[in-house]
């Protein structure tokens, strides 16, 4: 089933967004720079922590505590094991051995599917054709119906969610943990329901009648082959973890974040028996990763608030489509040329601010690579002159 809609906007209310669009587009360009220049500081932050960390810290014995650690920053790797065991405190599924209990939950729902098409009148209007279509899924998500195109298509709110319940805290030697850091290594394994623990489930959710068991789902519907709208279906994992590998600060029996010189915290986990070494080189690939990611976003960023300001050129010209198409592409062009410019220049601008011996190190080799460049061409021009 599915509804179709046409909407016609004038040229004057296109413009009219278009204004709006240069402010958003505005706000845009400045967040990003601001981003990408926080990006970098916290990019010089983070590697100038880590290597101070890399430095100070000591590989210990996890089978006793030493005094005299306290405080430092250490490093300890084995076997780990949960400090009692997590229960899913509002359906009462617990796991023994394991570090966390998750509950995932689905509901069967209606979910609206929207198609657009639009295209230019002459005199700058725009007339958009969006067909909705609607189709029954299992989400995870509450799908909010009150916005749907289409009446009849209505979803009740989830008797409840997905969570995720982990032990307080787990044991590796003579060493605490916190469990939440611990759990974020483990891995997952689904914990097979039987019939009674599917009927206790859906006591505790409220739900009447049972449930069937299929494939790790306990359903809770009239005919699971044939689910309606509102049956949910709940799924539970346990997370599970033989050995750990931890650096941080010795705070008595625990191991907690490392405050740095600069104030940066660390604390690194890594799944399985791995030296401090390898801990700290990963953790730099990391901060690289993100140092980039960042940097791309930012640069996207900048480069859709400039064509978000300069729509309205766009716009206008869509009097006649033909000419908007052509002066969008230029704007489009624009865009880029600005971002390429003001963007790389932030990145470099923070450098200095950040990294003032390294800036002013990749400048003098640019300097002194584009001098030499001139002085061959220069050499090159004299030698049929000389001739």
């Amino acid at each position: 089933m599915s509804f179709t809609e046409t909407t016609t906007t004038s040229w004057f209310a296109r413009v009219k967004n278009a204004l709006v669009m240069i402010l958003i587009g505005l706000a845009l360009v400045c967040g990003c720079i601001w981003l990408l220049a926080w990006n970098e500081g916290r990019s010089v932050a983070t590697y100038r922590a880590l290597v101070e960390g890399a430095g100070l810290v000591s590989s210990v014995d996890s089978a006793s505590v030493d005094p005299a650690n306290e405080g430092k920053l250490v490093h300890i790797s084995g076997a780990i094991r949960p400090d009692g065991v997590p229960v899913d405190d509002e359906l009462g599924v617990a796991a023994e051995g394991a570090f966390a209990v998750r509950r995932a939950v689905e509901m069967y729902q209606w979910v609206q599917q929207e198609k657009s098409e639009t295209k230019k009148q002459l005199g700058g209007s725009e007339e958009t054709v969006t067909t909705y279509s609607y189709a029954k899924e299992w989400r995870s998500d509450a799908v909010d119906s009150s916005n749907f195109r289409q009446a009849g298509h209505d979803n009740p709110e989830m008797p409840i969610e997905g969570a995720l319940s982990t032990v307080d805290s787990a044991s590796l030697g003579a060493f605490r943990i916190d469990g939440d850091r611990v759990a974020a290594l483990g891995q997952s394994k689904a914990i097979e329901l039987t019939a009674d623990e599917a009927a206790q489930v859906s006591e505790a959710i409220g739900l009447d009648g049972s449930a069937a068991v299929r494939n790790g789902w306990a359903i809770f519907s009239d005919d699971p082959q044939k689910p309606a709208i509102a049956d949910l279906r709940v799924r539970f994992e346990r997370v599970d973890l033989d050995q750990a590998s931890f650096v941080g600060a010795q705070r008595g029996q625990e191991i907690v974040g490392y405050r740095a010189s600069n104030g940066r915290t660390l604390f690194l986990s890594e799944a399985g028996t791995v030296d401090a070494a390898r801990m700290f080189d990963a953790a730099q690939s990391e901060n690289t990763l993100i140092t980039w990611l960042i940097r791309i976003g930012g640069l996207v960023g900048i480069f859709v608030g400039f064509a978000m300001m300069l729509s309205i050129l766009g716009v206008i010209a869509d009097v006649v489509p033909f000419i908007g198409s052509i002066v969008r592409f230029g704007t489009g062009a624009v865009a880029l040329v600005l971002t390429m410019l003001i963007g790389p220049l932030v990145i470099a601008v923070a450098w200095i601010a950040y990294r003032p011996l390294v800036a002013i190190g990749v400048l003098a080799a640019g300097a002194l690579l584009a001098a030499g460049i001139v002085y061959l061409r220069r050499g090159r021009q004299a030698l049929p002159a000389a001739a």
